[in-house]
């Protein structure tokens, strides 16, 4: 599907205006199109607010963005690790004390393809704890803040969504008995994609229109997710492909997540992301998004799954 809304070229930052009064909180910064997304966002002037379990590549990212950027960018770090809720809430807690406002919560931190079953302390699958529990619990603790700036939720998904059992595994969330790196990184991006969807829903039927959700994928970008935490068949594999013409920069790689954080209008029902072959790169646009995403009833279901796996309710 060709999507013109901006043009043959798709949506670029050049589009980027008004953000020196703005705060952006951005997770997982120091590499990739987190790093993109924060760069590009302090060189328009805005504060960016950056979320990373490591301080020291924290604050190495810190001193090279300055060094790109300017001196006088407005840019700081607070410690999180999505992997353990513990230190979710104790990052939440530090933002609502020491942040003014957010305009734009921008969940862009993942793992993928993790090769064997691991556990975060909490004792879920490691990248459903991260990807998913992490970040819901994160969006919940935030959206008071968010709802007082009139700001954005914007969820980083992934087109992974599309592949696995393209449902969630409920009778056996954390994999025991199926294991599959593939299989488990789909679902968790396809549960990130449903809590978007099913926080609008919550939204309006609340009457709280003031805030704005939006679910958003990269394309296949040159960053370093699978080289973290992929197996060596699944690196070396990504890593041919990276030198391929069907990948795209990282710093293209953030713009479907600049535009949801940004672009005035944008419709929340769609789903954004580069629109040329298999939506793997090209101009920045909506894609379609395949049903499975929006079944009602398991977006419901787990919606409470996930309120009493991270022990939080969300009060709207």
């Amino acid at each position: 599907m060709k999507d013109y809304q901006f043009g043959k070229d798709g949506w670029t930052p050049d589009r980027i205006t008004d953000v020196k009064d703005k705060t952006f909180l951005i997770t997982g910064t120091t590499s990739g199109t987190g790093y993109e997304a924060a760069r590009i966002l302090l060189a328009k002037g805005a504060t960016v607010v950056m979320l990373n379990r490591n301080n020291t590549k924290a604050a190495n990212t810190i001193a090279t963005l300055k060094q790109e950027v300017g001196d006088t960018v407005n840019v700081s770090n607070i410690e999180m690790d999505l992997a353990s809720l513990a230190s979710v809430r104790k990052a939440a807690a530090e933002v609502l004390k020491t942040v003014p406002r957010i305009d734009a919560l921008m969940l862009n931190a993942a793992i993928a393809q993790v090769p064997q079953q691991q556990l975060t302390v909490d004792g879920f699958e490691s990248q459903l704890g991260v990807n998913h529990y992490g970040n819901f619990l994160l969006q919940g603790l935030l959206f008071p803040l968010v709802e007082q700036s009139n700001g954005r939720i914007v969820t980083v998904g992934s087109e992974g969504y599309k592949m696995g059992i393209k449902t969630i595994q409920f009778n056996d969330m954390n994999w025991d008995h199926n294991y599959n790196p593939n299989s488990v990184y789909s679902q968790s991006k396809l549960a990130q994609i449903m809590t978007t969807y099913e926080l609008q829903d919550r939204l309006k039927k609340a009457g709280k229109t003031n805030v704005k959700t939006y679910a958003c994928h990269p394309g296949a970008s040159r960053t370093s997710l699978i080289k973290t935490s992929g197996s060596l068949m699944t690196r070396f594999m990504w890593q041919l492909m990276k030198l391929s013409p069907f990948v795209q920069s990282a710093e293209n790689g953030a713009y479907p997540e600049l535009m949801c954080a940004t672009e005035p209008d944008l419709d929340q029902t769609a789903f954004y992301g580069p629109t040329g072959r298999n939506y793997w790169t090209g101009p920045v646009g909506e894609c379609t998004l395949e049903p499975h995403a929006k079944n009602k009833e398991v977006m419901e279901q787990l919606w409470k799954v996930s309120e009493e796996a991270t022990g939080f309710s969300w009060n709207l």
